[in-house]
């Protein structure tokens, strides 16, 4: 009797061919095994359900819309939807702390307020704008002391020291406007002073101000002010400005009307912020005679410094920054720098760049004082051409 009973098996887990006898306390601790692992692959599988089944659930709700408010009365709102139109909503009791200009989301069938978001700056702008943390710094320009020293009393100085502007009691300009030929080192001194600071740099060309459709260059323009404001200490570059900021005419198209609003819009924002704001405006254009005098005056761009083509002191210096890098053999810096009269420090950049491309086409690795000679003649060889194909 006592050998039947050690024989019998209870459960599918164990195999008949094992040992024949099996207690009865071995096959429940299988059982209770088996059990358990079925228990959590059954838990595993129904939250997996549960997670695809909210899932489902919200995809098939309705998707929320985006608005902007514009004046609250405790637990209501008044709202503004994408298409202009208002409406006085409900707020939902779990939204808390909202105040006008908040963007929120709204039901559709109700449009009650559901939720508060933070949609951040309008990320359009960064389509138009170089927002970057300059490398250039004040020894990399040359022959331009008297600009840099200009430069420094009336941007680095109040970013970096506004106290001393108000024991004396005086506003320091806004903004300044950097007029003078092309490749004199305008983009460079903002750039530096910029980097001087620890300022971040905000560059935008004047011609991308002006959009196609009406009010969408002004609202650029505003953007970009706000982005300055919100990444302050800023500086905002605005190349070329004669674009946007030319002499306005009575009659005009409708093209030079949407330029122009975009004009004001651009004079609205320098007014809308005080002299000792962490905010700089820095404008640069070859061509100041055609500037409309509303940009320029008094308590806007009401500093100009001329950027003029460099003397032969300054010529000096720029090439000695350009080839400091460079592996030069008898070279005679006198003799390049009277040769280069009338040439700006980018022509001068652009003769140091064809010497070293001479020296590379004879698979040399230093650069000789004829390699200097015939780049001086290339670079005067294709302004004649220029001059010539602009005047016929």
């Amino acid at each position: 009797m006592d050998n039947k009973d050690n024989n019998i098996v209870y459960s599918e887990t164990i195999d008949f061919e094992e040992k024949a006898k099996v207690t009865l306390e071995e096959e429940n601790r299988a059982i209770r095994t088996t059990l358990t692992k079925l228990e959590e692959e059954s838990a595993m599988l129904r939250e997996l359900f549960t997670n695809a089944n909210n899932e489902l659930s919200n995809l098939k709700k309705p998707a929320l819309l985006v608005a902007d408010i514009v004046s609250c009365y405790g637990n209501k709102a008044v709202i503004r939807l994408p298409n202009g139109n208002k409406f006085y909503s409900y707020v939902h009791q779990e939204v808390q702390d909202i105040h006008s200009g908040d963007s929120v989301l709204i039901d559709q069938k109700t449009l009650n307020i559901v939720e508060k978001i933070d949609l951040g700056l309008n990320l359009d702008v960064d389509k138009f704008v170089i927002v970057d943390k300059p490398k250039e710094s004040w020894k990399d320009l040359g022959g331009l002391q008297k600009e840099i020293q200009e430069i420094k009393e009336v941007i680095e100085l109040p970013l970096q020291k506004p106290e001393l502007f108000e024991k004396v009691g005086i506003q320091p300009p806004k903004g300044i406007l950097l007029y003078g030929p092309p490749g004199t080192g305008k983009t460079l001194l903002a750039k530096a002073v910029a980097n001087s600071t620890k300022a971040t740099f905000i560059e935008v060309v004047g011609s991308e101000l002006v959009q196609k459709f009406i009010g969408e260059g002004a609202k650029l323009v505003k953007d970009i002010f706000i982005l300055a404001r919100s990444k302050a200490p800023a500086i905002v570059f605005i190349d070329e400005i004669d674009a946007v900021a030319s002499v306005r005419m009575e009659n005009g198209t409708s093209g030079e009307r949407e330029v122009n609003r975009t004009f004001m819009q651009l004079l609205s924002e320098i007014d809308g912020f005080k002299h000792l704001d962490k905010v700089k405006i820095v404008a640069a254009t070859n061509r100041p005679d055609i500037l409309d005098q509303a940009v320029v005056r008094p308590g806007r761009l009401d500093r100009l410094i001329e950027v003029s083509l460099p003397d032969a002191e300054g010529r000096t210096e720029i090439l000695k920054i350009h080839t400091r890098r460079m592996n030069l053999q008898k070279v005679r810096s006198k003799e390049l720098v009277q040769l280069m009269e009338g040439f700006s420090g980018a022509e001068i950049k652009a003769v140091c760049t064809e010497a070293g491309y001479a020296a590379i086409r004879q698979q040399r690795e230093t650069v000789t004082h004829e390699d200097f000679m015939q780049a001086i003649e290339k670079i005067k060889a294709e302004e004649e051409e220029e001059l010539k194909g602009f005047f016929g």
